[in-house]
């Protein structure tokens, strides 16, 4: 990574058109210098070089290939737009909090805005649409802003993967940033004051953004998201996301402990741990005696294992002993790396939520085989036996698409008996769009027609609902630990999640406080529940009396939910 921004600095003072954008911002002696001298007057090796001993939370170190004369001189309203998955949120964090330094300042009114930056998703047809026609609107926004200039930047997966697209089409497109170049914004939106329409879309080995302090957008919120790696090394032959955010790389223990403990002096109670595939996380800096799991029979995997360091197991360890009263939640995960240790953990610490994620995607092993996910049908049910055996009380979520290619009738009514067998308390549920790039756009034809992918994907929502509708009936009578997230726009009910993520509604009202007294309820609050109502994708109930997530779970034995007579 040091060589590549020393060649990226060289090669930008070597192209003509921004050595002359250099020169012009220097004094006549500078103009009248050669382009050697600059080079020999620019970053060595050494500046590139951060010290091993610095904390990991301090101000972002001076970039020197980030120019004086190529920082920004007036404040600049910043409004993000945010699409896709969890990761995408944290990305924005860690935007803004290098934005934030640079002099930035943050809007959530369109109208003040001078800036607007688009994190994007690609790995579905459908969040692309919504991306081109927000791109649409801010067009025409930027046209007709006469009175100020306005810049458009897009960032993420899709800046990655249709980057050439985005600026021949997308006229007004300014900056182009993928995953791997957010430290690169600052220095990208200064050439777009020139005119110049700026791209950077490198894609890293080793880029975690560890030394970088996200700041949230919604500082209110009781719950966050921490990135612990990023990439992937999967290689599923339908999915985008090896070749839009690169390689799989893991941030060091301690950075991810430090940001933990960060949150929980901002007084955060919930934090999920993100990643393309967190089980296989792996901090090889540091040294463990522990010997690798080998992976569960029936699982294999296109790469070569990691070997040594700490593990997911470890880092859960070491995250959920921050603080007993944050809970810890994680996603993704490959049903591949589900070793005893991380099952064990999960079902010791009552901080970590009993929800695990085991995405099948398909029912049937021949499409698990096209897709390239490294199971059968046969070890993925082995694998959700062992789990509801090592954790009491545990609840499932899942990721299934329908409309792969070469789906038969037959194979996909094998995806609808597993979800029968499976109680999946959540699931994301989707139709089969192909992605360029990917290994099934190189080898395979898409050719499930468009309205039979439509009809075996309200078929699958059928199946789902009817089944989560059994699974929260049978928690009518029972207790629930919800954390308490605000309140309705509407109606005024307090929201809340219980520990299998599922949305908990009740009415406000002064209840039996730890003191001894009563008060209302507000978020951050931990309030013991006792569930009355249920529908599929809700939990109705009433509030019995504040409590601590230690006490709850002491009292209700680890977890295992308890009626109340």
């Amino acid at each position: 990574m040091i060589l590549i921004r020393r060649a990226q600095y060289l090669s930008r003072l070597l192209n003509k058109a921004t050595a002359s954008n250099y020169c012009r911002c220097y004094s006549d002696t500078h103009r009248k210098s050669s382009i050697t001298e600059k080079i020999k007057q620019g970053p060595g090796l050494k500046d590139f070089i951060i010290e091993s001993s610095e904390p990991v939370f301090t101000d972002r170190p001076h970039i020197p290939y980030l120019l004086e004369n190529d920082k920004i001189k007036t404040k600049r309203k910043v409004f993000f737009d945010v699409y896709g998955c969890q990761m995408n949120l944290n990305d924005t964090d860690i935007v803004w909090s290098i934005l934030k330094k640079e002099g930035f300042e943050k809007t959530t009114v369109e109208e003040e805005a001078d800036i607007f930056l688009v994190m994007t998703c690609a790995i579905r047809e459908g969040a692309e649409t919504k991306i081109w026609h927000r791109l649409d609107h801010l067009r025409g926004y930027k046209r007709r802003a006469k009175d100020r200039s306005v810049k458009i930047g897009i960032l993420g997966c899709m800046a990655e993967r249709l980057k050439e697209k985005l600026i021949e089409k997308e006229k007004a497109v300014d900056v182009v940033a993928g995953p791997d170049s957010y430290r690169d914004l600052p220095r990208l939106l200064a050439l777009t004051e020139n005119g110049q329409t700026a791209v950077n879309v490198l894609l890293s080995l080793d880029e975690t953004y560890a030394d970088v302090v996200p700041v949230r957008l919604n500082e209110g919120s009781v719950s966050a998201f921490i990135s612990i790696m990023r990439g992937c090394d999967n290689m599923c032959t339908y999915c985008i996301v090896p070749f839009t955010r690169g390689r799989e790389r893991s941030r060091p223990v301690s950075s991810i402990v430090d940001e933990v403990r960060h949150l929980a002096e901002q007084g955060v109670k919930e934090v999920t741990l993100l990643g393309q595939n967190v089980n296989s996380y792996r901090d090889v800096s540091q040294a463990t005696e522990k010997f690798d799991t080998h992976m569960a029979k029936g699982f294999k995997t296109v790469y070569k294992a990691k070997k040594g360091g700490m593990r997911f197991a470890d880092l859960l360890d070491k995250v959920s002993a921050v603080d007993p009263e944050m809970r810890i939640r994680f996603t993704a995960a490959h049903p591949k790396d589900f070793p005893e240790e991380v099952l064990q953990i999960v079902s010791e610490r009552p901080n970590i939520c009993k929800l695990l994620h085991l995405p099948a995607q398909s029912g049937s092993s021949a499409v698990l085989q096209r897709m390239r996910r490294g199971y059968t049908r046969e070890a993925y049910l082995q694998l959700v036996e062992d789990v509801k055996k090592t954790i009491p009380g545990v609840g499932l979520s899942t990721d299934m698409i329908c409309g792969f290619c070469g789906e038969t009738e037959e194979e996909f009514q094998e995806t609808l008996s597993l979800m029968e067998i499976v109680d999946y308390n959540i699931a994301f549920l989707f139709p089969y769009s192909m992605r360029e790039k990917t290994t099934a756009y190189r080898r395979y034809q898409d050719d499930v027609p468009d309205q039979i992918k439509k009809e075996r994907h309200h078929r699958m929502l059928e199946i789902y609902r009817r089944k989560c509708q059994i699974l929260n009936e049978a928690e009518i009578g029972n207790t629930h630990l919800v954390l308490v997230e605000g309140t309705a726009k509407k109606s005024g009910n307090i929201l809340g999640r219980n520990e299998l993520y599922l949305r908990v509604v009740f009415e406000q009202a002064e209840i039996l406080a730890e003191d001894g007294g009563k008060r209302r309820v507000k978020p951050g609050d931990y309030v013991a529940v006792k569930i009355v109502g249920a529908k599929s994708a809700t939990l109705y109930g009433v509030p019995l009396y504040h409590t601590s997530l230690c006490d709850f779970y002491r009292e209700n034995q680890w977890g295992v939910r308890q009626a109340v007579n």
